[in-house]
């Protein structure tokens, strides 16, 4: 969630009720602050859809707070509440006293903002808790205007800054973003009062210093890093943790594979091949740029290859008919092409369903950020354009895997028909979870193998079950895309360190 380019719809569960326990527990020198939740209504339906980030969505998240003080080490851990793998909140006070609020911690953004007690015209404003001022002893006024869009909301106000307690630690003087405006329905349905930003501040509205960046430069934590472990054992009350200022070894196993970051705004780095059961795609087999990201619930990626997985994994979508179309009218044409050694991103242009101005490559969803050709593609009729272009990296991809020029078109004529929907939702039947096949992705040289339970959301039990993908549409454009975003169905399998001191990501088997 913050201000990204793009849309990405994923779902929000909201049937949900949490409640803070009053007195804190201590345990091995922890201090916890537990949640509770109410029952909840198997019938429960999906409610609502909530995107950012260019391509990224709100995910609820609740939590409580542990510190730590173990060791004499400077760390603090924040403690998560997991609702069916998709929720998960956490609690920070803004101001002297602290006033409470639910935020998400977003690896993906980099402001912190709350709702204002000067937001008087937006309904959502009314069903959270709003930051007064006049209440703390520690805020000084900045009053510079802010704004930040989301893909299906957005919040608008001003700055103001006071210390920020997470956890044990208190960031002082931090700026923040008041909302006084929350149009529309997003925010509404939400069950989180704010968002506070883990990224860069590259991408700061209003380059404002982020909260984490302020925990560092104030030597509030020993290490300049953070990590995330999510528990997504949706039946037990812990949901997790993030640890700011290290690492907690009982929540992975082995080594972490650490990745540089290739471009400071996301914590973004650059990611091989991604494998269908065992077998690769070729989609990524030179490179793709992605990025690992706390706010989203599923992983998202290019269309057209998010087709193909749906493919494999028996995965509902829409008929596309521009993309029919399209493959029974030059697909063998298409095909012929590509035998007779044309470059595939002169394809569309010969045939006339694209233009290019030079700027970028064919198939704007799939080429690698990293080894990106030089042009782009502006469809005379933007559907018929793109549907081209899938259409030339389906068919290229099957050709290279020596299948039979009557099987390639039968099988991207079949992908046109698992296209994602324009909400996102890719349903599954739960029955075929067990033959499913496994998903890889390679980062650092090494395959992280998800396996079907792992990337299927799985919501009710009996007759009563949902399942959904954990595999989401997402085209971002350039210069940030396109891009693949490891959110939490990928970092509930592997425990995620975000190293600022070295500027690295990296990843390891949850515990």
């Amino acid at each position: 969630m913050g201000p990204k380019r793009g849309v990405l719809a994923i779902t929000i569960l909201l049937s949900i009720l949490l409640f803070p326990i009053a007195v804190p527990a201590s345990t091995n020198g922890l201090i916890r602050i537990g949640l509770k939740k109410k029952p909840v209504d198997v019938n429960s339906r999906i409610a609502s859809w909530l995107s950012a980030k260019g391509g990224k969505s709100f995910i609820a998240r609740k939590y409580g707070v542990r510190s730590c003080d173990g060791n004499g080490d400077n760390t603090d851990i924040i403690s998560l509440k997991n609702y069916m793998n998709a929720q998960y909140f956490g609690e920070i006070g803004i101001g002297s006293p602290p006033q409470k609020f639910t935020v998400i911690f977003d690896t993906g953004s980099s402001n912190l903002w709350v709702p204002s007690s000067k937001c008087y015209f937006s309904l959502a404003c009314f069903f959270h808790a709003k930051y007064k001022s006049s209440q703390s002893s520690t805020y000084k006024e900045n009053g510079k205007s802010a704004a930040i869009r989301y893909g299906t909301g957005s919040i608008s106000g001003f700055f103001s800054q006071d210390d920020v307690t997470v956890g044990d630690l208190i960031a002082k003087s931090q700026d923040f973003i008041e909302a006084t405006s929350e149009p529309g329905v997003t925010f509404l349905a939400a069950r989180f009062d704010g968002i506070l930003g883990l990224g860069f501040q590259e991408i700061s509205v209003g380059d404002a210093v982020p909260v984490w960046y302020n925990m560092v430069k104030q030597a509030l934590v020993k290490e300049p890093v953070f990590s995330f472990w999510f528990n997504r054992n949706a039946g037990e009350g812990e949901g997790g943790e993030i640890v700011f200022g290290g690492v907690d070894p009982n929540h992975y196993k082995g080594a972490h594979t650490y990745v540089p970051v290739s471009q400071k705004g996301y914590w973004q780095f650059n990611m091989g091949d991604i494998l269908i059961d065992g077998q690769s795609t070729g989609f990524c087999a030179r490179g793709c740029a992605a990025i690992a990201d706390s706010g989203t619930s599923l992983i998202a990626g290019p269309t057209t290859v998010i087709a193909e997985i749906n493919q494999k994994i028996g995965a509902s979508g829409v008929v596309n008919q521009d993309c029919k179309e399209v493959v029974s009218e030059y697909g063998k044409q298409i095909l012929e092409m590509l035998l007779a050694e044309i470059q595939p991103a002169e394809i569309c242009s010969k045939i006339g369903l694209c233009t290019f101005d030079g700027a970028r490559g064919v198939s704007i969803g799939i080429e690698s950020v990293v080894n990106d050709t030089d042009r782009l593609s502006f469809g005379l009729v933007d559907a018929t354009c793109n549907a081209c272009e899938m259409a030339v990296v389906w068919t290229q991809y099957q050709l290279r895997q020596n299948h039979t020029h009557e099987h390639t078109l039968n099988y991207i004529d079949e992908l046109c028909e698992r296209l994602p929907n324009h909400v996102g939702e890719t349903s599954v039947d739960c029955s075929s979870i067990a033959s499913m096949p496994p998903i890889s992705f390679t980062v650092g040289s090494k395959k992280f193998e998800l396996k079907p339970d792992q990337y299927i959301l799985k919501i009710g039990e009996g007759t009563a079950a949902q399942c959904i993908s954990g595999f989401t549409a997402l085209d971002v454009p350039p210069p940030r895309g396109p891009l693949w975003i490891l959110g939490d169905v990928f970092m509930g399998v592997y425990h995620t360190v975000f190293d600022y001191g070295n500027l690295r990501v990296g990843f390891a088997e949850a515990a």
